[in-house]
């Protein structure tokens, strides 16, 4: 197997693995905050244990030192995994992966506002096409059935924050932030210990709770490894699949209809993205191509 094909394959995997994420969250009836606390303590000793494995014990003293970027984009993947948990619980899960898909848009923002980055013609085109989009989806939360603003607002937030979150690791892009994932997902469910009941989960629903940490794990993993292999635009299509697949999925197992209107934004959202990272691979498959080892 070619390098571009096994990091297409676990890269994949690792998509793969988190569309489930907001079924589990759904699943779980409990409160958001008591399932935020779970989905970090079991997602995160996965990734403790990942990072063991393959990266070795250094690698958490590694990011701690990377300094305040590595620091910011900690708290940004803790607050964003709760934030996303509460908006799961708010509003329809097609309306959070829709919304949450944008996350290219606040980065090339963020990039442009604290990197100096220009926005290239690429992204403003695809700005131009991603806001009406969102607008769809946020017309029609007051007319889908489990939609509601509140939600939307809430994923807007995921989307942003982390965004802001990735945009200070690319201060720190010699450091890999895999290990800080596991560090802010514990601290995030430490932090949490104040404001939940950690046992207000039915006793029938606790294999729910561990797989939730086994999928969460699975993926934030293949996603760390398998883009060492291809390039981001490719990462950033396949990425695209869970936008897709999770609304179906949650559809198909306990019944939430995404709604007209959250399929036509969404449809506009995914669309245009998938036209910009297409347009990014085939203009960097014209470029020499860089081997990670």
């Amino acid at each position: 197997m070619t390098e571009q094909g096994k990091g297409l394959l676990i890269t994949l995997v690792g998509v793969l693995c988190v569309v489930p994420d907001a079924l589990f969250i759904k699943l779980i009836e409990a409160p958001g905050l008591t399932v935020s606390f779970w989905r970090g303590i079991t997602s995160g000793a996965g990734l403790v244990l990942s990072v063991l494995i393959l990266m070795g014990p250094g690698a958490f003293g590694r990011v701690l030192r990377a300094g305040p970027p590595a620091w910011l984009y900690m708290a940004a993947a803790g607050g964003s995994g709760i934030l996303f948990v509460l908006a799961v619980k708010s509003t329809s899960v097609a309306n959070v992966v829709f919304i949450i898909a944008a996350m290219p848009i606040f980065a090339a923002v963020f990039s442009r506002l604290f990197l100096g980055e220009p926005i290239s013609r690429r992204m403003l085109w695809t700005m131009a096409a991603v806001v009406p989009g969102l607008a769809l989806i946020a017309y029609g939360s007051g007319e889908t059935e489990g939609a509601h603003w509140s939600g939307d607002v809430l994923a807007l937030c995921v989307a942003a924050l982390f965004a802001a979150g990735l945009t200070a690791a690319r201060q720190a892009r010699a450091v890999s932030m895999v290990p800080g994932v596991a560090v802010a997902y514990l601290a995030s469910s430490a932090a949490l210990i104040p404001f939940v009941d950690p046992w207000a989960v039915p006793d029938d629903q606790w294999r729910y709770v561990a797989l939730h940490g086994v999928f969460i794990t699975v993926s934030a993993t293949g996603l760390a490894l398998g883009p060492r292999y291809i390039t981001s635009a490719e990462v950033a299509l396949l990425i695209l699949l869970e936008s897709v697949l999770a609304p179906v999925l949650v559809w198909a197992v306990i019944g939430e209809a995404p709604g007209r209107w959250a399929i036509a934004g969404g449809a506009v959202v995914i669309a245009a993205l998938a036209v910009s990272n297409l347009a990014a691979l085939r203009n960097r498959r014209s470029r020499p191509a860089v081997r990670v080892p």
